[in-house]
């Protein structure tokens, strides 16, 4: 007996195809640009902090336990434990992008995108990243919104393609930090 993947899956295989290829072409063009392009960062620019970048990585990633037990929940039939558990991790992933974007924010007052090649690569990474991110909850939300109705193999399939996403998101997101942090490494 074949088991294939829903179309879902295949949808989702796809649009992390795509976006895997993109996140790949910032980070070479980062390593690129800073390995043939003099000082990373610039005088003038801190090299950024460890700490705190790699706290936030280990949550995203850490989101992904309450996503996957509630893909196990949906399909024991546990519609409610599923939704809690998909609940929590997005208040995890939105806690991580609201923190992010607070450091993003920092980051522009202290350097401009358009002022170095440093600048350029380092906040086009981040924001589309976070762009990323924020889709993701947006899956979340939707998906949310859905299960109050109820399991159906069609909201079980959502979940399934919503949580093979938030996989991508934060192994790429784990790329994206070690990527930003390495000048400080």
């Amino acid at each position: 007996m074949s088991r294939t993947q829903p179309n879902s899956w295949w949808g989702m295989a796809l649009l992390i195809a795509g976006e895997a290829t993109f996140l790949g072409c910032l980070v070479a063009t980062y390593f690129y640009l800073r390995f043939n392009g003099g000082e990373w960062p610039p005088a003038g620019i801190e090299p950024p902090s460890v700490a705190l970048p790699l706290v936030l990585a280990a949550g995203l990633l850490a989101s992904g336990v309450p996503l996957l037990a509630a893909d196990r929940a949906a399909r024991g039939g546990l519609a409610r434990r599923a939704w809690l558990l998909i609940a929590l991790a997005a208040a995890i992933q939105a806690t991580y992008l609201g923190i992010q974007i607070a450091l993003f924010s920092v980051d522009l007052g202290e350097f401009s995108p358009s002022a170095t090649a440093y600048g350029s690569a380092y906040f086009t990474l981040l924001g589309a990243h976070h762009a990323h991110v924020g889709l993701g909850l947006l899956f979340d939300a939707w998906l949310l919104a859905k299960l109050l109705g109820g399991l159906t193999a069609y909201r079980l399939n959502a979940l399934r393609a919503v949580t093979f996403y938030w996989c991508f998101v934060a192994l790429a997101g784990v790329l994206v930090v070690l990527t930003q942090l390495s000048p400080s490494l």
